[in-house]
């Protein structure tokens, strides 16, 4: 049996992934500072300041992982002064890729971010197109955009000290605004708001351009990545997302209407087609997301009539 840690294992996204790898027939270790209300049967849930490179090379070291997944992170920009989120998301994610490297891991995959991209910047945006993808250039402007932009240096670092054939692999993903299972329910999410909300409003999802994913998803993904890690080139990034835009209307007439200075990009953003690309997963690791708000939400109808 396959040993994964899972770093972040109880956050709003680590506990979907902690379940899919469980599932799938993984040997779990979930390390976050306290265990999810609802723990997975079988799971060894641990705690460690992943800020301290010694204990933490120490604990990966005695787990002897074959892979790991990297989720933990100060994880929404501004909740922290902008030192302390590049300062704390940036070590961790370096004690964690070194620790698992030390510790035997032959995967690492490390959590980022599309915020990295530049949206929303005070400044003003404007990108060379849309939808986004893996091979434009980020621009952050905060600080925790910044710190998931070194996370994917971080993987990029070691990969190139690995060489593109060496033994061990690593990959970074951008996974697009998560949306919880409990969510499609009515649970908030995590800027406040409610799925219903989001969409009955499209101020509210605008600022991230729309974007989302469901978390099952995300795990889904990552079981798919691990598996056929030797079709994919040393330090590659992935933009993980849903299939559609977080919005009843296409964003072709929704982001003039908000950002008249994106309605050309915007124009070939028609139907359901999101503003950010997920082709490079699909054209790499066969990968398709299996849910939407459309699917989600009907279902969710049809258990309140």
């Amino acid at each position: 049996m396959a040993k994964v840690i899972i770093t972040g294992g109880s956050g709003r996204l680590g506990r979907s992934v902690v379940q899919g790898f469980a599932q799938a027939g993984y040997q779990v270790t979930s390390l976050d500072r306290q265990r999810p209300q609802h723990p997975v049967d079988g799971v060894d849930y641990r705690s460690v300041d992943l800020l301290d490179a010694a204990a933490t090379s120490e604990l990966f070291a005695d787990l002897g992982p074959d892979a790991v997944v990297s989720l933990a992170a100060i994880a929404v920009p501004f909740s922290a002064p902008e030192e302390v989120l590049l300062t704390t998301n940036a070590a961790i994610a370096h004690n964690v890729t070194a620790a698992a490297v030390a510790g035997g891991a032959r995967k690492v995959v490390l959590a980022s971010s599309p915020s990295i991209m530049g949206y929303g910047s005070p400044g003003g945006w404007i990108p060379e197109r849309l939808p986004l993808d893996e091979e434009l250039v980020p621009r952050p402007w905060h600080a925790y955009g910044l710190s998931k932009y070194v996370a994917e240096q971080i993987a990029a670092m070691f990969a190139a000290a690995q060489g593109p054939d060496g033994p061990v692999r690593f990959a970074s993903f951008r996974p697009c605004y998560v949306i919880a299972e409990e969510e499609w329910a009515g649970a908030a999410t995590q800027q406040g708001h409610t799925v219903r909300q989001r969409l009955a409003d499209p101020a509210l999802s605008a600022p991230a351009l729309f974007n989302y994913v469901d978390a099952r998803d995300v795990a889904d993904f990552l079981l798919l990545l691990l598996e056929k890690f030797d079709v994919v080139d040393n330090g590659s990034v992935f933009f993980v997302g849903a299939a559609d835009a977080m919005a009843s209307e296409p964003l072709s007439e929704v982001i003039p209407r908000i950002y008249p200075e994106l309605a050309d990009l915007a124009a070939g953003l028609t139907g359901s087609t999101p503003a950010f690309s997920i082709d490079k997963a699909r054209r790499v690791l066969g990968w398709e997301p299996k849910r939407s708000w459309r699917t989600e939400l009907k279902q969710e109808a049809a258990v309140h009539r």
